[in-house]
């Protein structure tokens, strides 16, 4: 008979970002990064599989029915005083489960190495703002930053809507109404949490993921009604956001929705995880800051990729931070090396990288000089 309980307890212990429960192997452990298997334990076995998927749906018929209906199931299980997002899926008609531990600290804004125009962005009385990244690259933890930064300094009602809620949040300063989404939870999709918060007088709106159209459209018309509306996309740059945006939308209908999105969206956020020299996990931020240069671009018949880097380039006296720039400076201040620094970026842009490693090394040595003598 598996031991669940001592597979949670090691994650624990070992600081994991994620347990996976896959058949035929050892359950392993995602720590900084690294897959590793916990020794100790045998390999999994089907039946160890359906021991291990009951004891996560604990009889819940709701859950039980999704899972049948839609081979997939999301949803959270507290173990002690830590919290664990839960995703079962099918491999080869077997149960795979996939665990993502929640810390019931959430780290401070200033730990997490997001730059401060993100924070001041959160002041804006309405529009977009989207954090974007791959999966696993700490979107759900920048955000929940985001809303404790706004709870603690400001007097808004926040509604959050999440598949499944994550951290938990209680008032402060702010009002905080938490949704979970999917059947048998608070609201049955996206989309339809988005519409109804404009009859629940928010004044900051949380989308866990903009995943389609509907969704899309419901943020927009929340954003233009008056409200500030946050989102997550699973995109990897500023410029593949903007295209995933307008690519929601039939041809027709596109040139209409770039006038919206250039008016309405104030910020991107844009951010990766790389293992630091330290073995801790850096986060490398690429931030858009909508100015009337970005808003021009958007509007465009053709959205130009390298028209929008550029401007994001040009533009860091308003916020803006190229992906280059901050790559350079994790370098010069010896968090990442060289050879990670060029892997995020493509080969025609590795020079620009050196050039703008030379110009801050530069830069840090006159600073250096200058404060040394007085």
């Amino acid at each position: 008979m598996i031991n669940i309980d001592k597979i949670l307890n090691t994650a624990i212990e070992k600081d994991a970002s994620d347990v996976h429960l896959i058949c035929g192997i050892k359950p392993n452990l995602r720590i900084r990064r690294d897959l590793i298997p916990i020794e100790e334990c045998d390999i999994l076995t089907e039946e160890d599989m359906m021991e291990i998927y009951d004891y996560f749906v604990r009889g819940n018929l709701d859950k039980d029915t999704v899972f049948k209906e839609t081979k997939k199931l999301d949803s959270s299980y507290e173990f002690g005083e830590i919290r664990f997002r839960v995703n079962i899926s099918l491999s080869d008609d077997i149960p795979v489960v996939t665990l993502r531990l929640i810390k019931n600290v959430l780290p401070k804004y200033e730990q997490l190495g997001v730059p401060d125009i993100v924070r001041r962005t959160m002041s804006q009385p309405q529009g977009l703002v989207l954090v974007t990244g791959k999966t696993n690259s700490g979107k759900t933890t920048t955000l929940n930053a985001l809303i404790n930064e706004i709870n603690e300094n400001q007097n808004k009602k926040i509604l959050t809507l999440e598949s499944p809620v994550e951290y938990k949040h209680s008032c402060k300063k702010s009002i905080i109404v938490q949704k979970e989404v999917g059947v048998g939870k608070d609201c049955l999709n996206y989309s339809d949490g988005v519409k109804n918060c404009l009859r629940e007088d928010c004044d900051i709106l949380i989308i866990g993921e903009i995943r389609d159209r509907e969704t899309m459209e419901a943020a927009i018309e929340t954003a233009e009604a008056g409200h500030l509306v946050i989102g997550t996309l699973h995109t990897k740059s500023c410029a593949e956001t903007i295209d995933r945006m307008i690519n929601f939308y039939d041809v027709r209908d596109q040139q209409t929705i770039k006038y919206l999105v250039a008016s309405l969206l104030k910020l991107v956020l844009s951010q990766r995880l790389l293992k630091g020299r330290d073995d801790s996990l850096v986060l490398v931020p690429e931030v858009m800051v909508v100015d009337n240069t970005v808003a021009g671009i958007i509007r465009k018949d053709k959205i130009s990729v390298s028209e929008i880097e550029d401007a994001i380039q040009s533009s860091s006296e308003k916020g803006s931070i190229g992906l280059i720039n901050s790559l350079a400076e994790l370098f010069v201040n010896d968090k990442i090396t060289l050879d990670q620094a060029k892997a995020q970026i493509e080969e025609k842009n590795i020079e620009i990288l050196n050039r703008t490693i030379m110009q801050l090394k530069i830069k840090k040595e006159n600073y250096h000089k200058e404060n040394t003598n007085y």
